[in-house]
């Protein structure tokens, strides 16, 4: 299955001035299947070393970070030749061998003309803590799982792909009923890419969900082996809590709710550790909409969404029989699926900072805050062929500067102040001219 990030990689290969690219985002998000099918087609061949399989090799860095020496005893390990430009060196799970991270800056002093990437589903964690990372010495890429455009191609719908990215509104408009059918698909299978592997080999609903129950567990399992022990309580906690919150008419995460009198510092750490592992995303309420975002964002008033609408649809036991009824899969647990794909949509197509807006009395709240070519560009979410949009109109009286978007099962209509895009064109909204 192809992935768009794969540009990326084309990009950094070519650069002239390039520097140790890590991959990195959620476990089972598909970074090893990307890289190695990358190197696979771009080089003539792939150094691969996954540390958490090969123990011995965790000891490579101890004696000294010299890349001529250990590149040498990589290549008598594996029997293979490195050759700078012919070959592409990856260290996978690289923050399971100690000093693997640091090593890379001397990669990219001494041996610049080697393609180096590393990798691990630990990696944010790494790297908020600090230890020993070469700061300014690599690049990073965040891999999220597979786009609703993404999951498309995998079925080879390059056709459909082509005509939202283009937006072709006539041949949409013919495609329309067929595109809601595969959005209430990718909503159910979501884009981890086993279980959209899973579900475009069997068509089968129930064994997609098998596919996601066993990725649920793992993390679980990773909660118990890499989590500080005194955190893992509460990680286990909020994780599980998730879907509760976000069943709420206010959907504004509440400490109070995951134990009587609980408070924000008890699970802040638990909160941090599932965000740098890239489970969740925490977005954050504004209440002035001005640029930079960022800093009139609330570090208190915040909506906790994960990485996976169909990882969501597990935790909550969503049934497959919601795919046959009309909408109903669009509305489950108050329309946070829907919040739930849109966001990740957002986040796969280039939108890092996300936020929503309240207004100072509370009685207006648009669901997604984003900047757009130096703009807050504010985007609600409806969650069926719904085109009022009372709060979005509160929003766009007070700041007119704004160009406003909804997002709905509706098809494409412009009107003087807002556009309505469908849902299987959202995640092309931040790209200049694309809507």
């Amino acid at each position: 299955m192809r992935r768009t990030a794969e540009r990326a990689l084309y990009v950094w290969k070519d650069k002239r001035t390039r520097k140790p690219l890590l991959v990195y985002g959620a476990r089972q998000v598909g970074k090893t299947y990307l890289i190695r099918a990358f190197g696979t087609e771009a080089f003539e061949q792939v150094l691969y070393v996954n540390f958490e399989k090969e123990i011995s090799l965790r000891t490579l860095f101890e004696q000294d970070y010299d890349p001529h020496r250990i590149v040498t005893a990589l290549g008598a390990y594996f029997n293979m030749s490195v050759i700078p430009g012919s070959t592409l060196l990856v260290f996978d799970e690289v923050q399971e061998a100690p000093g693997a991270l640091t090593a890379l800056k001397y990669f990219m002093e001494e041996m610049p003309e080697l393609h180096v990437m590393g990798a691990g589903s630990l990696l944010g964690i790494a790297i908020s803590q600090k230890t020993s990372f070469p700061v300014g010495k690599v690049e990073f890429l965040r891999l999220y799982p597979m786009s609703f455009h993404e999951f498309l191609l995998a079925q080879g719908e390059e056709a459909m792909v082509k005509a939202i990215v283009q937006k072709e509104i006539a041949i949409l408009d013919i495609l329309h009923d067929k595109l809601v059918l595969q959005l209430k698909d990718y909503l159910f299978v979501g884009g981890m890419p086993e279980v959209v592997s899973t579900f475009i080999q069997t068509r089968v609903h129930h064994e997609a969900r098998a596919v996601q129950r066993d990725i649920l567990m793992a993390y679980e399992q990773d909660f118990s082996k890499h989590a500080p022990a005194s955190v893992i309580p509460k990680i286990r906690t909020v994780w599980n809590a998730i879907v509760s919150q976000l069943a709420k008419e206010n959907k504004k995460f509440i400490y109070g709710l995951l134990r009587g009198g609980a408070r924000a510092r008890e699970f802040e750490s638990a909160l941090d550790w599932l965000e740098d592992y890239g489970l969740v995303y925490r977005v954050r309420s504004v209440s002035k909409a001005h640029v930079p975002l960022a800093s009139y964002a609330s570090t208190s008033s915040f909506k906790l969404y994960i990485h996976d609408c169909g990882l969501l649809g597990a935790m909550g036991n969503l049934s497959a029989k919601a795919l046959l009824e009309k909408d109903n899969l669009f509305t489950e647990f108050k329309g946070s699926m829907t919040e739930q794909f849109v966001l990740q949509e957002l986040k796969a197509n280039g939108i890092d900072q996300l936020f929503y807006w309240s207004s100072d009395t509370g009685s207006a709240e648009v669901d997604f805050l984003f900047e757009k070519e130096g703009i807050p560009t504010p985007l609600e979410v409806k969650a069926s062929e719904n085109l009022q949009a009372k709060s979005l109109r509160v929003f766009a009286d007070k700041y007119p500067e704004s160009r406003c978007f909804k997002t709905s099962l509706s098809r494409y209509r412009e009107e003087a102040w807002v556009t309505n895009v469908p849902l299987y064109g959202v995640g092309r909204i931040h790209f200049p001219n694309a809507i």
